[in-house]
């Protein structure tokens, strides 16, 4: 591992990614917190050699970010994914959380809040993050005040985040309004509707349409150009083969939401919650339609993360 920082700096960058930073060539930033929490064992750690190697093929270099032994990994390899999947005590870490996990030396996965802050802390930093789906205004938000710490990073740092959308466990018209009154390019990937996680369609529009990982370069370059520090969020829908029916998902959801309420289940531990109640009722279904989605968009990151180097 290379520590450009000196001995005291909580980063270690995995030299394949020191490498290539330095170098202008394609980096592609992923989350850790859908290994630790996301997903069961040992699909996990499988998904996550899988997503990796989705990002390579597209030719760029992977950094799945991390804490472990209260240092900040930009990058893990074999062995420190390996930790995150199969470890105990693993936290998921929010921007609040890096400095207590950091100043305690213990270990946690990073959401995508947590990620997108230590990918652009890099110098220089990570332009390019893949994840399943961000987090984003809660149902109930008007009496909970629920709104993910996902949102103003994206809107506050200059990386393109590559999703299948929000979950479809949050409120997407909020999300949405809220993605636009905090100027946030939402671009759709070969579509023009924002996709909703488990489905292709919400019913919601984007900013506009990308059929290339070129076009998508080119929004970018022309943010930088009039100096405009906030992200853009490219939008893939899930692939078609994997889409779980609207009707079903939202029946799903509906009844887990139900389940949650009833057990006083909130915060932190009401996405997990949800996530496993419909991965049940949908007989594994949303496990296998997470899975799909989640190594599309490390591809579709990869290809953008080439173009902005080129």
């Amino acid at each position: 591992m290379t520590d450009p920082y000196g001995a005291r700096s909580p980063f270690l960058i995995a030299d394949e990614v020191a490498v290539a930073l330095a170098a202008g060539r394609a980096v592609v930033a992923l989350e850790s917190t859908v290994i630790a929490h996301g997903l069961p064992r040992p699909a996990n750690l499988e998904v996550a050699q899988a997503t990796e190697a989705a990002v390579r093929a597209a030719g760029a270099v992977p950094a799945t970010i991390a804490v472990l032994g209260g240092r900040v990994h930009i990058g893990c390899d074999h062995a420190a994914l390996a930790r995150l999947a199969t470890g105990t005590g693993i936290a998921k870490l929010s921007i609040r959380d890096l400095p207590l996990v950091l100043a305690q030396g213990g270990d946690g996965a990073t959401t995508v809040a947590a990620t997108i802050a230590l990918a652009r802390a890099c110098s220089p930093p990570i332009s390019v993050f893949a994840t399943g789906g961000i987090g984003g205004v809660h149902r109930g938000w008007e009496r909970t005040l629920d709104i993910s710490a996902d949102l103003p990073v994206l809107a506050g740092s200059a990386m393109v985040t590559v999703c299948a959308g929000a979950k479809s466990i949050l409120d997407l018209p909020a999300t949405r309004e809220w993605l636009e009154t905090y100027g946030v390019s939402v671009l759709g990937w070969q579509t023009a509707e924002f996709p909703a996680f488990y489905t292709r369609a919400s019913g919601l529009a984007v900013d506009a349409r990308v059929d290339s990982a070129a076009e998508v370069a080119a929004i970018v370059r022309a943010r930088r150009a009039l100096g405009l520090a906030g992200g853009v969020l490219l939008a893939a829908p899930i692939p078609a083969i994997a889409e779980i029916p609207a009707r079903e998902i939202t029946q799903a959801i509906a009844e887990a939401l139900r389940a949650a309420e009833a057990q006083g289940i909130t915060g932190q531990a009401l996405t997990p919650f949800l996530l496993g109640h419909l991965h049940r009722e949908t007989g594994g279904r949303s496990l296998q339609a997470n899975i799909a989605l989640l190594l599309n968009n490390a591809a579709v990151a990869g290809q953008v993360a080439v173009a902005l180097a080129s």
